[in-house]
């Protein structure tokens, strides 16, 4: 136990650095970035979201009072998420901020590099005018995608959950993926702590933004690995599921 506990908080350490040649990775190497967003297939269903110019929540904006007032809820009342709503959310948390380039884009999120390796899914289970199944974001439209309609969502959320009733409750559950080659191009093995880093600052805005429209969210790092990958649709290895966090009106 002992020799676990010790490998893993060298995960946290910022040692590589000093044991790797890092003019080696890919981006020094010359080798093209990735897609900062994964494509859309033709047979896909696109929705059009919200534009950030029309998002008016009131005085609840305040960001005092979000940060005074956050915290994690596990409890949401039957009122649908409104795709209003759900917009300004996916904006608060992986929207673009300005320009693209050379395979980066500023975002309101800060990530190491620039890099972003995230993709977010929602499962969608009570959001006004969608349907309920598995979205995945895009960032560059400011839009979704439908990946697939999911009988019996609530209940596949909740096993794949562990079992955590409230998840199922929720009107939308942000599911974070991770696409590791995207950070690893241009970091390497020093790549993996700067993702765990990226998804606390991911989920941070979500809590403030769902604080400012009268909802709440609770993170979630717990949950089944396979089940989860399995239910948005990826492979397990070239991406994979890091991190959820149920939403709705509390």
């Amino acid at each position: 136990m002992r020799d676990i506990i010790t490998q893993n908080r060298e995960f946290l350490k910022d040692t590589l650095r000093l044991k790797y040649d890092f003019s080696q990775t890919d981006q020094n190497r010359g080798i093209p970035a990735p897609p900062i967003q994964k494509p859309i297939l033709e047979n896909q269903t696109v929705i059009s979201l919200p534009k950030e110019k029309i998002f008016d929540f009131g005085k609840d904006k305040n960001i005092v009072n979000a940060i005074r007032y956050r915290k994690s809820k596990r409890k949401f009342t039957l009122e649908s998420l409104t795709l209003e709503e759900l917009s300004f959310l996916l904006w608060a948390t992986q929207g673009l901020r300005s320009s693209i380039h050379n395979g980066h884009a500023f975002r309101v999120v800060p990530s190491a590099g620039c890099r972003h390796s995230f993709e977010t899914y929602i499962a969608a289970i009570e959001v006004s005018g969608l349907v309920q199944g598995i979205y995945r974001y895009l960032p560059i439209e400011h839009a979704l995608v439908l990946e697939k309609e999911v009988e019996e969502l609530p209940e596949k959320v909740i096993q794949a959950t562990l079992g955590q009733s409230f998840t199922g409750e929720a009107g939308a559950v942000f599911i974070w993926s991770c696409i590791p080659y995207r950070m690893e191009w241009r970091y390497g093995p020093a790549a993996h702590r700067a993702i765990a880093f990226d998804a606390g600052h991911v989920c941070q805005n979500l809590y403030l933004a769902a604080q400012a429209i009268s909802a709440g969210t609770c993170a979630i790092a717990a949950y089944n690995q396979s089940l989860m990958d399995e239910l948005i649709g990826v492979d397990s290895s070239d991406e994979f599921v890091i991190y959820l966090a149920p939403t709705g009106k509390v």
